[in-house]
C-alpha cells in the first residue's frame, strides 16, 4: 500500500489530488452548527501536507444519509466554513458533486488551493449496489483529478463510488489518518502487549457479537457495559426489569460466558430509572436487584471501580461503546469513569470511534491522554472482526 509520503516524494506540485475524507460531523438540528469537529480536525495533517507541497486538492466527503438527491439539511456548507477556519484560507464549496460547477471550480484551483465538493451522497450512484452505476459516477469524479488519496477511514468498509471505484481509476495512496488507523488496529490484532483488555458497550449484543467472537481468543479481559450488558446478565439468571434485552441472544451470551470463564467481566451494579429522561429519579442497585418497573441506563460506581481495576494493569486497551446513556447527565458517570481509567493506562489505549469518541469530547476529557482515537467505529469493528474492507483492499491492489 503506497502512502502519502510516497506521493509527496514523487512530487505533487501543480497536480490535482482527489482526497476522500471523513467529514461526517454532527450538526445541531436547529442551527446547523457543528457540535463536534473532531473528524474535520483529524483530516488536517494529510490536507495540510498536500497544500504545503503545492497540490490542487479536491476534497470529497459525505454527511448524514440523504436519499441520493440534493437536500439542504445535509449540505457540506457548514463543513466548508469550519475547514476554512482551521486551514486559515477560504475553502469554496462546489454546488454539485461532479457536475458543471465542480468541474469549473476544480479547473480554477491554483497550487495549494482546496475545493470541497458537495455531499457525495447527493448522487444516488455513490452508494449503489450496481457496479456500472457507481462506475459512471467514479468516471466523473476521477476526471477532476490526477491522483487519489484516501484518508476517510470511517468509510473504508463501504463499497462506495468515492471510496472504492475512483481509487481503481487513478494512482492511489493512503493518507496519514488511514495509515495511522491501520498501524494501531494491526497492533491490536497481531501482537498486543499484555495484559490486553477490551471494553465493549453500546446498545445491542447483536451489533458486537462478531467482534466478541473474534476478540475473545486474544484478550485477557473483556469488560461489558452499556445496554448490551443486560442480555449477558439475563444469561446469568438475573432479572433485568425493563432494561434493553435481546431475548434471542440470551443463549449465545450464556455460551460465551461458559467459554470465556472469568475473562468476561460484567457489571455488579447499575443506575436505574423509571423512564428514559434527564429528569427521572434514579436509583443505584446491585445487578441481582433491578426493579421490575425500572430500566438500567448506566453502570454503577462499584462497576466503574471493578473495571478500573482490570484496566489499571493493562498494557493494551481497546474501548468501543459507552457504558450508559451518556448524553443524559444522570447516566454519564459510568462512561466518564471508565473513559478516565482507559486514559490512565500505561500502554496503548485505543478509543474505537463512534459514540466512544463522541463521549470523550462531550465529557470534556483530554483527547491527548489516549493513545489513539479512531474516526471510524464501524470500520474499526469490522477490521477487528477480520473482514475485508473494500476501501483498504483497493489501496492494497
Amino acid at each position: 500500500m503506497r502512502s502519502l509520503d510516497d506521493l509527496l516524494a514523487e512530487g505533487v506540485s501543480g497536480r490535482r489530488v482527489f482526497l476522500r475524507t471523513d467529514l461526517n460531523v454532527p450538526l445541531d438540528k436547529t442551527t446547523r452548527a457543528i457540535t463536534d469537529d473532531g473528524r474535520i480536525r483529524a483530516s488536517l495533517p494529510t490536507l495540510q501536507a498536500l497544500r504545503d507541497a503545492g497540490a490542487r486538492v479536491v476534497v470529497a466527503a459525505h454527511l448524514g444519509r440523504p436519499k441520493g438527491a440534493p437536500d439542504p439539511q445535509f449540505s457540506l456548507a457548514p463543513v466548508a466554513d469550519r475547514l476554512g477556519e482551521l486551514l486559515g484560507t477560504a475553502v469554496p464549496l462546489a454546488a454539485d458533486v461532479a457536475g458543471e460547477d465542480a468541474q469549473a471550480k476544480a479547473a480554477a484551483r491554483a497550487d495549494g488551493d482546496v475545493l470541497l465538493l458537495e455531499n457525495v451522497r447527493f448522487e444516488a450512484a455513490e452508494t449503489s449496489k450496481d457496479d456500472a452505476e457507481r462506475g459512471a459516477l467514479a468516471d466523473r469524479l476521477a476526471a477532476l483529478a490526477d491522483v487519489y488519496v484516501d484518508d476517510a477511514f470511517g468509510a473504508v468498509h463501504r463499497k462506495h463510488a468515492s471510496v472504492y471505484d475512483v481509487a481503481q481509476r487513478l494512482p492511489r495512496y493512503a493518507g496519514r489518518l488511514v495509515a495511522r488507523e491501520l498501524e494501531v488496529l494491526r497492533t491490536l490484532t497481531t501482537d498486543p502487549q499484555r495484559p490486553y483488555v477490551v471494553v465493549l458497550g453500546g446498545s445491542k449484543v447483536s451489533d458486537k457479537l462478531a467482534v466478541i467472537e473474534a476478540l475473545l481468543p486474544k484478550v485477557d479481559r473483556l469488560l461489558v457495559g452499556g445496554g448490551m450488558c443486560f442480555t449477558f446478565l439475563k444469561a446469568q439468571g438475573h432479572e433485568v426489569g425493563r432494561s434493553l434485552l435481546e431475548a434471542d441472544q440470551v443463549d449465545t451470551c450464556r455460551r460465551l460466558l461458559d467459554e470465556a470463564g472469568d475473562r468476561i467481566v460484567l457489571p455488579v451494579d447499575v443506575v436505574c430509572a423509571g423512564e428514559f429522561s434527564a429528569d427521572a429519579p434514579t436509583t443505584t442497585v446491585a445487578v441481582d436487584a433491578i426493579p421490575a418497573a425500572q430500566l438500567g441506563l448506566d453502570v454503577g460506581p462499584r462497576t466503574v471501580e471493578l473495571f478500573a481495576g482490570d484496566l489499571r494493569g493493562a498494557r493494551t486497551v481497546f474501548w468501543n461503546g459507552p457504558m450508559g446513556v451518556f448524553e443524559l447527565a444522570p447516566f454519564a458517570a459510568g462512561t466518564e469513569g471508565v473513559a478516565r481509567a482507559v486514559a490512565a493506562v500505561d500502554g496503548l489505549s485505543v478509543v474505537g470511534g463512534g459514540d466512544s469518541a463522541a463521549a470523550v469530547r462531550q465529557l470534556g476529557l483530554d483527547e491527548s491522554a489516549f493513545g489513539h482515537i479512531s474516526t471510524g467505529g464501524g470500520a474499526s469493528l469490522e477490521f477487528l472482526e477480520g473482514r475485508d474492507l473494500p476501501g483498504l483492499a483497493v489501496l492494497e491492489d
